[in-house]
């Protein structure tokens, strides 16, 4: 802290962090050292502010069919900054020029799925997370790009084939099902037998 001269009797303190609640002490010194602190004052809490630090590690992805599914590392406490805090998605489909808006009241919250039969699979969008609080609208997150979620396959494997390897097993092979840009990666195959 900055030294005051020893004929000042107060002092404004800058840079704290809103909404905050903050004592303090004053300490004495002279040329020989410092002195003991004095009693800490009552507590203070400095006033509300808009927001200012956007969430971090915007990311998403997977879900259902027809779902758009974006997380985030929610802000901590001491950066919200005012009471009333919550979050701002903001998406669209990338090339689109119009974005969707939601709110997402809970402070603790740290994932938003939108829901809507018209997003094709694997669809990407552009996502942004803000917050706010009851001074106002704070900080947007950078650009993310988020793809909507796979479908399920539309095709079933083709060539399956079976070869007796021993009295109690038999050896099952198929041709793969080719990656398609609207149902995505097959993850993995069951195989039925009767």
């Amino acid at each position: 802290p900055e030294v005051i001269n020893g004929r000042t009797h107060q002092a404004t303190v800058v840079d704290l962090s809103p909404w905050v609640e903050y004592e303090f002490r004053v300490v004495a010194s002279n040329s020989v050292g410092i002195g003991e602190p004095s009693r800490p004052s009552a507590l203070l809490k400095t006033k509300a502010a808009v927001p200012v630090v956007a969430p971090t590690n915007i990311g998403g992805g997977g879900g259902s069919r027809s779902e758009l599914v974006i997380t985030w590392e929610p802000v901590s406490e001491e950066l919200q900054n005012g009471e009333g805090f919550g979050y701002i998605i903001m998406f669209r489909p990338l090339g689109s020029t119009t974005w969707t808006k939601a709110v997402v009241a809970s402070v603790e919250s740290s994932k938003y799925i939108y829901r809507n039969e018209s997003i094709t699979p694997l669809s990407p969008f552009e996502v942004k997370v803000g917050v706010y609080n009851n001074e106002g609208e704070g900080t947007l997150s950078s650009i993310s790009i988020i793809y909507s979620g796979e479908d399920e396959p539309q095709t079933a494997p083709a060539g399956a084939s079976a070869l007796s390897v021993s009295a109690a097993a038999v050896e099952v092979s198929w041709l793969p099902i080719p990656w398609n840009r609207h149902t995505g990666r097959v993850l993995g195959y069951e195989v039925r037998g009767w």
